[in-house]
């Protein structure tokens, strides 16, 4: 916190208060909040997590006396999906823009851990989106649409018996990030007594495991008693249904069944109209109070903290977002330098170790190349020592040849001469 920041807060202790001496104008103030707010409408975000067919849709139907785009969900999908679906209500002269957010396929998957992490990305994602809106320099938080989770209505089945692990590791994952606020869902399923009895081993089993649920608040002195006796009938044992049935001279929404009838608003029934009291009418503004003031600053306080950003020093003094900002550079610069030197080392090291390969690969060439070379000398001398050879062996032959034709012409001469001999002889005895 810096120096100014102090000097403020000692100003506003000090402040000495004074009486006025007439009318200022200033009263008007709530007026004007009322004016602007309305004029500028309001949001509510409705997170429903819950089995498919357990009777989420209908339920947001009956809530809210209308009835929204619903799609039909199967059991056989592979994971679980979240859509988000957003409405522009008006009632009297107040608008309110509601996003109904459902958990399609909610622990339908064999591994269940893939149920609740989808459920718990999404919610930091709006919170995400929220805080880097809230960090730019050109701010439009004033008509930026908040898409953060201001109520989760938690499904439970009407088993009667116990909270499934899927229902204790997901509401212990999302309890710090939203208000949780679990509701028995076709509550006409089990009778009264079966019903008390799993009212208290929900809340037994909540408060043994750690899971905190939203609580209705009871500072103000306006909503105090209300919400004091609607806090020990939690979790909501409700009915929905949009059919109406005539009852007595008036049509009146509920579900008709062969033994009976039973009245969504009757509280006698269900603890519908307990629900849409404390969500809608009592509670709607704390709901998105907490979840600015306490969820989502949890999560900016952790995402700061992850940035670095600090309030004070480690001597327990207070350090400004500037010189904070400046130490987280000055960190960041450090490490840059750091890791370009490891870079560079890396690359030098790279670098001789590739030479080194080089040469390695070059000495073995030129070994290769004067292996080869002393073959080809010694191939070559092989070839010239056959060549000599066959050309002597060639003279040779020319000569034996020459010698025999000398011979053979010698004899021919010789017997021709023998033959003249005779013919003469024969002639002169004749």
């Amino acid at each position: 916190m810096a120096s100014s920041d102090v000097a403020r807060q000692g100003q506003e202790r000090n402040a000495r208060p004074l009486s006025l001496s007439g009318h200022v104008g200033f009263d008007s103030l709530p007026d004007q909040l009322v004016n602007k707010s309305t004029s500028q409408g309001f949001c509510f975000n409705i997170l429903c997590i819950g089995e498919t067919g357990i009777g989420k849709s209908t339920l947001m139907d009956t809530l809210f006396n209308t009835n929204f785009e619903n799609f039909e969900s199967s059991h056989f999908e592979p994971r679980v999906k979240l859509r988000a679906q957003t409405y522009d209500l008006q009632e009297s002269n107040v608008r309110l823009k509601l996003t109904i957010v459902n958990t399609v396929g909610f622990g339908d998957q064999m591994n269940k851990q893939e149920s609740y992490q989808h459920v718990v990305d999404y919610i930091d994602t709006q919170f995400e989106s929220y805080l880097q809106e809230e960090l730019k320099i050109k701010r439009s938080l004033h008509n930026y649409h908040d898409s953060r989770i201001h109520a989760c209505l938690y499904f439970i089945a009407p088993s009667g018996h116990s909270l499934k692990s899927l229902d204790l590791v997901t509401m212990k994952k999302l309890d710090s990030k939203v208000n949780i606020i679990p509701v028995i869902a076709k509550a006409d399923t089990i009778s009264k007594s079966e019903l008390h009895k799993f009212k208290i081993k929900i809340m037994s089993e909540l408060v043994s495991n750690g899971v905190q649920i939203y609580q209705f608040p009871t500072d103000d002195e306006t909503v105090s008693k209300i919400n004091t006796a609607m806090n020990g009938h939690l979790p909501f044992a409700v009915v929905g249904s949009t059919e109406e049935v005539k009852i007595g001279n008036k049509m009146v929404k509920a579900r008709q069944y062969p033994w009976g009838v039973v009245q969504v608003e009757n509280e006698n029934h269900c603890d519908f109209v307990k629900l849409r009291e404390m969500l809608i009418c009592v509670n709607m503004e704390d709901l998105r109070e907490q979840t600015h003031t306490r969820h989502y600053e949890l999560y900016r306080r952790c995402k700061l903290e992850e940035m670095g950003f600090k309030d004070t020093d480690p001597e327990s003094k207070p350090v400004s977002l500037q010189e904070t900002y400046e130490a987280k550079r000055q960190e960041f610069l450090l490490e840059l330098q750091r890791r370009e030197e490891e870079m560079r080392q890396i690359f030098v090291q790279r670098v001789k170790e590739k030479e080194a390969e080089l040469k390695e690969a070059e000495r073995e060439l030129q070994g290769k190349f004067e292996q080869l070379k002393r073959l080809h000398a010694e191939e070559k001398n092989k070839l010239d020592e056959k060549r000599k050879t066959l050309e002597d062996e060639m003279n040779s032959f020319g000569k034996k040849k020459a010698a025999a034709e000398l011979l053979q012409g010698q004899s021919f001469s010789s017997n021709s001469n023998i033959k003249k001999d005779k013919d003469r002889k024969n002639s002169g005895f004749m």
